[in-house]
């Protein structure tokens, strides 16, 4: 399809990058997973211009691409004003924190694709409190809102794997 750029932002352990990865199959599109940009081995945050970089050469030589992640200091707003469609990943912290569990379980001492290079699946309180209270506090709530106020005519919302389930078969027909 023409012209299809997809950004996917929400909670940590939505399921932003397999919903990414999903939608870069079925549109046959390149995909960026924004936490294989921000993370290098070992857990290494990456320098922030390097970042905004990478992510300005990718959003520059794609016609079509579907982005996953926040990482609201990277060309944010460039993102979703250039996404013809937004999907919000409003999942509650209880799946959430269900969802990052089973990952951790599945891919225990591997790298996922959607993770950057060296950076084995791994869970802690850190990340645990950014899944239930830091990723969720008043500036992310506002800033999902704002998005959603400023791009009404292209957000979709999902609060659930349900409404994952029919958002993908709605793409069907």
């Amino acid at each position: 399809m023409a012209g299809k750029r997809i950004a996917i932002i929400g909670y940590s352990g939505s399921g932003k990058s397999t919903l990414a990865q999903r939608l870069g199959r079925k549109y046959r599109c390149k995909v960026l997973h924004l936490d294989c940009v921000h993370w290098l081995p070992g857990w290494k945050e990456r320098d922030n211009s390097e970042e905004k970089a990478i992510i300005a050469d990718f959003l520059n030589k794609n016609k079509n691409w579907v982005i996953d992640g926040n990482y609201s200091k990277n060309h944010y707003w460039r993102r979703l004003d250039k996404a013809t469609d937004i999907i919000y990943m409003a999942f509650g912290r209880g799946i959430c924190l269900s969802r990052i569990i089973k990952r951790y379980l599945k891919n225990c001492g591997r790298t996922r694709k959607s993770m950057g290079a060296g950076c084995e699946e791994k869970i802690d309180l850190e990340f645990i409190w950014w899944v239930l209270y830091e990723g969720r506090n008043k500036k992310h709530q506002n800033n999902y809102k704002n998005v959603c106020k400023k791009y009404p005519e292209k957000v979709t919302i999902l609060r659930n794997p349900g409404d994952v389930k029919r958002y993908i078969k709605s793409l069907d027909n």
